[in-house]
């Protein structure tokens, strides 16, 4: 074997990732000196156009411009309301409206999650690279574990050289609970298939991206997991989100591999736990605890 050929080519790979890197710094340095708003998505375009050149900077720019500067508004959903006589009429309103939401959304920095989505479609359009809005169901507290699928949130996919990545610049920007709390985010930024299913569902099946078939019934059944380094495999019970306490004598087993904390908190209806038994077998961590209730929905993770 050629060591030296070896050496070179895992400095290569090393060198261009931390590359990768130093483009991200320079690029989220340089839209923090962009103005804060903007009188249509044209102007925005033009300072990207000017300051970056590939599709990975552009998409970068555009995703951090708007996580950095739209807050999240759930009275937007009042501005936007219509009605329609035919499929005709709906798609034209529907065109203007999309207008109107960028419009609002640049100008005012408020915005629901087709406002950041619909930008972040608009700008890439304007840059040249392919791009499509998708709508979705989401999972994001105990209400959402096995539900009905519902088209409650938008998010996008764009292609850079070719290849299809998942972002949700509206989850990037922070979080609501009750009041807007920014907490800009790249975790929303080409997130691996494997880790968006957490959490979000597509209309269709394919742009899960996943290579196994992973149906709406499943994405529906599963617990909420709010640890973004574990992933769904990384859970081998209980399996479904909606669990019984007449289960097992009443204990209630979790099994999760990798994971081996000093303490463990979790809540079963409105009771909070914390400090309960556990034990550790090789690699997973089965956490025992006796719960009272039946039909509860399952525990964070």
């Amino acid at each position: 074997m050629n060591w030296n050929y070896y050496y070179i080519l895992i400095f290569s790979f090393l060198m261009s990732g931390f590359s990768m890197g130093q483009d991200y710094e320079i690029i989220d340095a340089t839209i923090e000196l962009y103005p804060t708003n903007f009188s249509s998505a044209e102007e925005l375009s033009k300072f990207i156009s000017r300051d970056f050149t590939s599709e990975e900077e552009k998409v970068r720019a555009i995703y951090t411009w708007i996580i950095r500067n739209v807050t999240y508004d759930p009275e937007e959903y009042k501005q936007f309301n219509y009605n329609f006589k035919n499929y005709r009429e709906r798609n034209s309103k529907e065109e203007i409206t999309r207008k109107k939401v960028i419009q609002r959304t640049l100008e005012k920095g408020i915005a629901v999650c087709e406002g950041y989505a619909m930008l972040f479609e608009r700008l890439c359009e304007l840059q040249g690279v392919s791009n499509y809005l998708v709508r979705g169901d989401i999972k994001s507290n105990f209400n959402d574990i096995g539900r009905p699928f519902k088209k409650v949130h938008m998010w996008n996919v764009a292609m850079i050289d070719g290849q299809a990545f998942l972002f949700d610049p509206t989850w990037g920007a922070g979080k609501y609970n009750g009041k807007f709390i920014r907490e800009p985010s790249y975790y929303y930024y080409k997130t691996p298939p494997e880790q968006f299913i957490k959490t979000h569902y597509p209309h269709l099946q394919e742009d899960t991206f996943l290579t196994e078939i992973f149906s709406r019934e499943d994405f529906a059944s599963l617990p909420l997991l709010i640890n973004e380094k574990l992933l769904l495999s990384d859970i081998e019970s209980p399996s479904h989100g909606v669990i019984s306490s007449m289960d097992e004598d009443g204990m209630i087993y979790f099994s999760i591999r990798n994971i081996v904390p000093s303490a463990i908190s979790y809540s079963f209806g409105n009771e909070k736990k914390s400090d309960h038994l556990f034990r550790n077998r090789r690699r997973n961590s089965i956490f025992n605890s006796r719960a009272i209730g039946k039909r509860k929905p399952a525990d964070l993770f």
